[in-house]
């Protein structure tokens, strides 16, 4: 039988259940939902956590006409009296504002009119209701209109909703996803406090003492400051990361990746997938980013020699964490960033009332922010807000490396090139004492990485990427990372063409401090696997074999000279 198709990309509950794609049954959300209960629901979770497809399973759901063999076989439907209840029952009206993103505020606004205005489009039945008057059709036609005035606009949510009452008789459900999209983009493009000003005048209309609302749900990345949007509503329910309630709904669970990497014939993947992508504590459980498992069983299905990679982190520019960084000597110490960076854990308290404007005003505001957005996470149960902070997993602890050494390159490399000519000119006179002398300068001005619970693989990788952003920067080298030669992977090669002289590094972290001895051990390494074949093949007639260990902030460099001598 064929396997079902993973839905990358896909958040339509609809498509995903009529078009064989593979789903996650998170529908027993509902009954939490209705069980909780709450006029006005906040949601707070990390992008591409599946909240887009938690609201198109609840518009589904409730709304009328809704197919309702759409939810067979799920959790949900278990819930006949329930089902009997809520199901089909509700007109529900359904936006999103992922996708509001202009450089002004003008089209900005324009965006968010037009998301309403497809929506009302939906309802275009309304104009033949014989429950509604002739003056209300007519208003109804101005939401019609992709070019809304702003009293339109500001009232549009609640007047449909009313409608919609009207027509039916029944009190209509909200669902607002990704409500905070455009107030990030306003922020980022100078326009937030217009932006704001948009935003509470919809809510507000729409979610406070609107008596056409049976419920509302929102989602957004961040729980923005009830001064700011929620004006007036009364005790919203706010569903953060710090709550209890609903915090398997968001993410996979382990038994959920469990049962995927089994349906797909891959659990030997387990362990992998797990270090890279679990990890992030919600409430009481930890669970995946379901893009990244999603995106990797995909790689995985059509090659099993796929090696895990940053999914979630290549579909955003991670501005968080290179903003972060930057606080280094301005809050951040360095201790801070080298106990992220280990595995290790730093207690922090959590303010989870912010808004876009000062997110970035403070460090403490951005300590915040990198575990409201999935960068950190909480490693213990918390205290109230005071939370012990860790990074989830190796695709964020990736994130956080190659962005302090992006810095490292920016601050230190590219701003001192006597420095980095000093180490090449060591380098190639196969000077080990004054390779040696150099790193450890270069290391001082980088956070190092400590002796704890991190693979001693990442920890290899760490100062790999170390040198390469030193050696990207000298000129008229050949320099060659993770290539292959004779038996195996070197670590990095540089070919220096004009004067024959080839060049391998092997980098190894010697864990307990055992310097001398893994210097030794790459020796042997580049030796058995016979590294240097591939430079001694493009002419290199001097070959300099590098063994650089490093243990935390220190290093120490071995190398060997091999001349090769040729026969005129």
């Amino acid at each position: 039988m064929e396997k079902k198709r993973m839905p990358i990309g896909i958040e339509d509950f609809a498509k995903l259940r009529t078009n064989h794609f593979y789903y996650v049954d998170k529908s027993s959300m509902i009954k939490e939902l209705l069980g909780n209960w709450g006029e006005v629901n906040l949601f707070t979770r990390p992008r591409r956590f599946g909240k887009s497809m938690n609201m198109s399973m609840l518009k589904y759901f409730f709304e009328i006409g809704t197919d309702k063999s759409l939810f067979d076989g799920l959790v949900i439907s278990r819930e006949i009296a329930l089902c009997e209840q809520y199901m089909g029952r509700y007109p529900v009206i359904s936006i999103t504002l992922k996708n509001v993103d202009a450089g002004n505020f003008e089209t900005s606004r324009l965006m968010i009119a037009r998301v309403i205005n497809e929506e009302a489009r939906r309802f275009r039945f309304l104009l033949d209701s014989d429950s509604l008057s002739k003056q209300e059709k007519q208003d109804f036609e101005l939401l019609l209109d992709r070019e809304m005035a702003d009293d339109t606009l500001f009232s549009s949510l609640r007047f449909l909703s009313e409608l919609l009452h009207r027509h039916y008789g029944q009190k209509v459900i909200i669902l607002i996803d990704e409500y905070d999209v455009p107030l990030a983009k306003a922020n980022q493009h100078g326009y937030y406090k217009d932006m704001v000003g948009v935003i509470r005048n919809i809510f507000h209309a729409a979610l406070k003492t609107n008596p056409a609302l049976e419920f509302a749900v929102l989602t957004g990345c961040l729980r923005v400051s009830k001064e700011s949007i929620f004006t007036g509503l009364n005790n919203p329910k706010m569903y953060t990361l710090l709550e209890t309630e609903c915090d398997e709904q968001f993410g996979f669970t382990d038994e959920e990746v469990r049962e995927m990497l089994a349906y797909y014939g891959l659990t030997e993947y387990y362990d992998v997938t797990k270090e890279w992508y679990d990890g992030y504590k919600i409430g009481r459980v930890s669970v995946y980013n379901p893009w990244d498992v999603v995106n990797w069983c995909e790689q995985l299905r059509t090659n099993l020699n796929k090696v895990p990679r940053s999914y979630w982190a290549n579909s955003s520019g991670n501005e968080e964490v290179r903003r972060f960084i930057q606080q280094m000597g301005d809050g951040v110490t360095k201790t801070q960033m080298e106990r992220l960076i280990s595995g290790e854990t730093v207690q922090k308290k959590i303010e989870e009332q912010l808004t876009y404007d000062t997110i970035y005003s403070s460090v403490e505001n951005m300590w915040s922010l990198l575990y409201a957005t999935g960068y950190l996470t909480q490693s213990e149960t918390p205290a109230g807000n005071v939370v012990r902070l860790t990074i989830p997993n190796t695709e964020v602890r990736s994130i956080f490396r190659d962005s302090v050494l992006s810095l490292f390159e920016k601050k230190l490399v590219r701003e001192d090139g006597v420095a980095v000519a000093d180490f090449c000119e060591a380098l190639k006179a196969g000077d080990a004492e004054e390779v040696e002398k150099q790193l450890t300068d270069f290391m001082k001005q980088t956070v190092s990485i400590r002796d704890t619970a991190v693979r001693k693989a990442f920890k290899e990788s760490f100062y790999h990427g170390m040198l390469l952003g030193i050696l990207g920067f000298k000129g008229g080298w050949s320099v060659d990372s993770n290539g292959e030669s004779g038996d195996g992977y070197y670590d990095i090669a540089i070919a220096i063409e004009e004067e024959e002289i080839g060049i391998i590094i092997e980098v190894k972290y010697a864990e307990g401090g055992r310097l001398d001895r893994e210097c030794m051990e790459a020796l042997k390494q580049i030796d058995e696997r016979e590294y240097t074949a591939e430079l001694k093949h493009d002419g290199m007639r001097t070959l300099l074999k590098y063994g650089i260990a490093f243990y935390k902030s220190t290093c120490r460099v071995v190398v060997e000279r091999e001349t090769e001598v040729r026969e005129d």
